[in-house]
């Protein structure tokens, strides 16, 4: 059966893109150019169409309107309550990625007037229910990064033990110590040394690490408890 390119005007998608930068936890908000929440603040999304499965959707709908490409997103939550939007019953499947912020130049797409990253503890009010929406998002993030190795989405592909656990810090939102947390590290044995060190750096010149690939499928698969 064949379906039409129409909208499902009672059927949205939004997507909470997290990315990590300078010690800070950001997410990817735009700023609508049109409609009725013209001039606000949102997480990028948008309508689904009769002829597009929901992954398409949701990849059509952020490329649309970031310029960002090629991530993976997954599905989190729905959200259903009866009033949560202003002219009829919307029901808004929630999707989310973590990105490394330094792959992707942001575009803002013909239907928002702006796109930027903001830190996480700096988010505006933002149209709609979107600010219960990330912060359901964030939840489900502290959880995940304690059971799966996920969070290494959000670095680069070589980078130091410090810059590892600021990014738990930063997801955690408190401090953790550090002989213990590198100690759990090295129980899973995911970190391997790349024999390099930071370059171009006013302080001493941390070891880089990279992950193991094998390993960290492993851990994708089965889980682990970090408990941290």
């Amino acid at each position: 059966m064949k379906f039409s390119d129409e909208i499902i005007d009672t059927l949205s998608i939004d997507c909470v893109i997290f990315g990590f930068k300078n010690s800070a936890l950001s997410v990817l908000l735009v700023k609508h150019g049109e409609g009725i929440a013209k001039g606000h603040w949102a997480l990028p999304g948008g309508w689904i169409q009769y002829n597009e499965s929901l992954d398409k959707a949701a990849y059509r709908i952020l490329t649309a309107q970031t310029a960002v490409k090629n991530i993976y997103l997954e599905q989190f939550y729905v959200f259903g309550e009866v009033d949560r939007f202003l002219t009829k019953r919307v029901i808004t499947v929630g999707y989310y990625a973590l990105v490394n912020i330094e792959k992707f130049e942001l575009h803002a797409g013909p239907t928002v007037s702006d796109v930027v990253w903001f830190d996480i503890n700096s988010v505006p009010r933002m149209c709609f229910d979107h600010n219960k929406i990330l912060k359901k998002c964030f939840t489900h993030l502290q959880h995940r990064v304690q059971h799966e190795p996920i969070g290494f989405n959000l670095l680069p592909k070589k980078f130091t033990l410090l810059q590892l656990q600021e990014l738990y810090e930063a997801i955690l939102e408190k401090k953790l110590d550090k002989p213990n947390f590198r100690r759990k590290l090295n129980k899973m044995n995911l970190l391997v040394p790349s024999h390099e060190k930071q370059k171009d750096v006013s302080h001493r010149a941390a070891q880089l690490y990279k992950f193991d690939k094998k390993v960290y499928d492993h851990l994708i698969e089965k889980g682990f408890s970090f408990g941290i």
